[in-house]
């Protein structure tokens, strides 16, 4: 029981601080169709390999009703997640913990207010080369 407790809190302590840090958001100038191309095509041009696409908006849509919910969070999103043998073997030897924040993914959504490209904050340090590929494939996909 005591390791259940020390666990479930080890969780929420987990949640907690990958709470606390805001996502890099970058607006699109275009269609939703638009950015998950220009997503995806700069995460091959970087030589990398796309494992999975999460259909998160479709997924909350069809969802809603089920849930007791009618609210429309996005009118679409995806999350694209891939990792690199190379970056991933370099930040992993520095820190084996950080196989937690592996594969790396970058969202696309679409609100009322517009398409969104962006990724999660990862911690400084270790993790450095990582937000710096994270960078980089979103500065291609919006265009700079």
């Amino acid at each position: 029981m005591k390791s259940f407790i020390l666990a479930a809190a080890m969780s929420i302590g987990f949640m907690a601080s990958a709470q606390a840090e805001e996502p890099f958001t970058y607006a699109f100038d275009g269609s939703f169709e638009d950015a998950t191309f220009a997503v995806e095509n700069a995460i091959v041009g970087q030589g990398l390999v796309i494992d999975y696409v999460s259909h998160v908006g479709d997924m909350l849509n069809r969802t809603g009703e089920d849930v007791g919910s009618e609210a429309m969070i996005f009118k679409n999103a995806d999350i694209f997640l891939f990792c690199s043998a190379v970056i991933s073997r370099q930040v992993m030897e520095k820190d084996p913990m950080n196989i937690t924040h592996c594969p790396y993914g970058i969202f696309v959504m679409e609100t009322d207010n517009g398409v969104t490209i962006g990724h999660r904050d990862y911690p400084d340090g270790s993790m450095q080369a990582v937000e710096n590929l994270m960078q980089q494939i979103v500065a291609e996909a919006v265009g700079n």
